[in-house]
């Protein structure tokens, strides 16, 4: 079992900025990739950003490309999400993710609002 806990979330006007946290604890070998998903209200959760923990690959929805930028910290099993640039289409509860070769973790997750 992994246990994902996020931090970070918040309310902020356009333009602003936002980091996320998220740290890992439980049997972390099993995790291959470590990220971020987001749920708007009424639409499926989709990816913001991921990161693999061997190579550090990572894959960012086009709709954050150049304003968010994930990172993580091996050491201490988390992955961050510093997103600058908000806008109010980035509204949604951010979900961590763990994904192994054959598990999903969630995190509870977090509320983030960017008021136009």
């Amino acid at each position: 079992q992994v246990q994902l806990v996020e931090s970070g979330g918040g309310l902020v006007q356009a333009g602003g900025s936002l980091r996320l946290s998220c740290a890992a604890s439980g049997s972390i070998f099993s995790i291959n990739v470590m990220g971020w998903y987001r749920q708007a209200p009424g639409k499926q959760r989709e990816l913001v950003a991921v990161v693999t923990r061997g190579s550090g690959r990572i894959t960012y929805a086009d709709s954050v490309k150049g304003r968010f930028t994930i990172s993580r910290d091996n050491t201490k099993n988390a992955v961050f999400l510093q997103m600058n640039s908000l806008k109010p289409e980035d509204t949604a509860v951010y979900y961590c993710g763990a994904f192994g070769s054959l598990t999903t973790y969630w995190g509870q997750g977090t509320q983030v609002t960017v008021s136009s």
